[in-house]
């Protein structure tokens, strides 16, 4: 059976293909029923089958199974971020909190990896935020201090360090931060489809049209079937609105990246043959860079409103156009026709940067809006919302609901309209890291 998604995103073309999908079909009754196959419900899965065993469990996504915003995105595990408004001692407390989140997010990654001997490129090499704009500098000093007191690992660099280890003059100013990990999130994501348990049946290509509740039951409608089910687990992420669960409280953006060829023997020392590394603009709306470990170099510097979760040839060929002249602002002295890939994908958000985890009802749960950091939170939250449905409360638990829940944003026409105003502000500041 043919997928529903492109073909075109480059972390999938170094990857078995998977040929198979089953779309729901008919009458079905379920104990439990997962919407959406990404990250997030792939972790739910696994840990709903291993926590009932004896259950009928079933995982339903609108594309094919991993191949959206999971498989899609820039393939960072952060400990850090640095646009989320933290920068007082008023904030410091809710700062830490959120990155002990984010290192139980990286924690419970790594637990998958190493339980299921998986291989995804795992690299402990940090990440830097980075700007072309020394200006940042005392931006970046700012972070430094926060970054101190809450005993994040890091190192202002300057401009003759980032030479040296990206192999690019156009950085004038940095912060690494050690406890970052670089991966390749497809490799990732597929693992976690073979890591099913025996007792979960995965439907593909199967987009939700409607559901309801009736007394205890829960009836959800697809194109050629329906599902009746005991109790329903939300895992769909940025297109949580699109079926009117915790409207007004998050957003989708729709994102594009490039990734290049591997370079040559020739064009690696061109750039003074570095290993491994990730940046991240100081600026919102600032590109997203990574060298691979096979050499290759990823971009992602669009971001928009779009009715669309894909853009048509036309204007995708005006985003590769963007990202080939990120590429040539970085790396002068390679050639412009070095990008392989270029492909789009989903991302959620919230107004404060915060995410979804709520109890909805007696069996209604939903998890999501990771604004950009789905691959840890995304493994965390799967697995605790899973817990949550079960009954178990945990300490992770107990972290997650500490944390602040997603403000109020308002309706459409006006919350597009404000989105795109903020992007176009950003875009404004971020001109030169583009």
């Amino acid at each position: 059976m043919e997928p529903i998604n492109d073909a075109n995103c480059g972390w999938l073309h170094g990857i078995e293909k998977r040929n198979q999908a089953e779309r729901i079909k008919g009458s079905h009754t379920a104990d439990y029923l997962i919407v959406g196959a990404g990250i997030t419900g792939l972790s739910a899965a696994r840990q709903l089958g291993k926590l009932k065993p004896n259950k009928k469990i079933l995982i339903v996504d609108a594309q094919r199974c991993g191949e959206g915003a999971s498989s899609r995105n820039s393939g960072y595990l952060v400990e850090s971020t640095l646009n989320d408004g933290f920068v007082s001692n008023k904030k410091l407390e809710g700062y830490r909190e959120k990155t002990n989140m984010y290192r139980n997010g990286i924690k419970a990654v790594k637990n998958f990896i190493d339980n299921h001997q998986v291989e995804c490129d795992w690299n402990e090499c940090g990440k830097y935020y980075a700007s072309s704009d020394i200006k940042d500098k005392n931006r970046l000093i700012e972070f430094s201090k926060t970054l101190e007191s809450i005993d994040i690992n890091h190192k202002l660099l300057n401009e003759s360090d980032l030479k040296n280890r990206l192999g690019t003059n156009f950085y004038k100013t940095s912060i690494y931060t050690k406890g970052d990990v670089m991966l390749n999130p497809a490799k990732l994501t597929r693992s976690m489809i073979k890591a099913l348990p025996n007792n979960i049946r995965l439907f593909e290509n199967s987009k939700l049209i409607k559901w309801n509740k009736s007394n205890k039951i829960i009836n959800c409608f697809f194109e050629n079937g329906s599902v009746a089910t005991s109790n329903i687990i939300f895992c769909t992420n940025g297109f949580l609105n699109s079926l009117k669960i915790n409207s007004n409280y998050s957003f989708p953006l729709l994102l594009t990246a490039s990734m290049t060829r591997p370079l040559t023997n020739d064009e690696f020392k061109s750039i003074g043959s570095p290993k491994e590394w990730g940046v991240l603009s100081v600026r919102p709306m600032g590109a997203t860079v990574r060298l691979t470990a096979d050499k290759r170099i990823l971009i992602r510097n669009t971001a928009e409103v779009s009715a669309s979760s894909t853009l048509n040839q036309k204007k995708m060929q005006i985003r590769k156009q963007l990202h080939q002249s990120g590429i040539r602002k970085r790396f002068p002295s390679l050639s412009d026709g070095i990008i392989e890939s270029t492909w789009s994908g989903i991302a959620c958000r919230s107004g404060n940067a915060t995410q979804i985890f709520q109890k909805k009802d007696n069996n209604i749960y939903i998890a999501g809006c990771f604004n950009g950091s789905g691959l840890g939170l995304g493994t965390l939250f799967g697995e605790q919302i899973a817990n949550k449905a079960c009954g178990n409360e945990t300490e992770e638990i107990k972290l997650i609901e500490k944390s602040k829940s997603p403000n109020w944003i308002p309706p459409e026409p006006f919350l597009s309209l404000g989105i795109r105003l903020r992007l176009m502000k950003d875009r404004f500041h971020a001109a030169s890291d583009t």
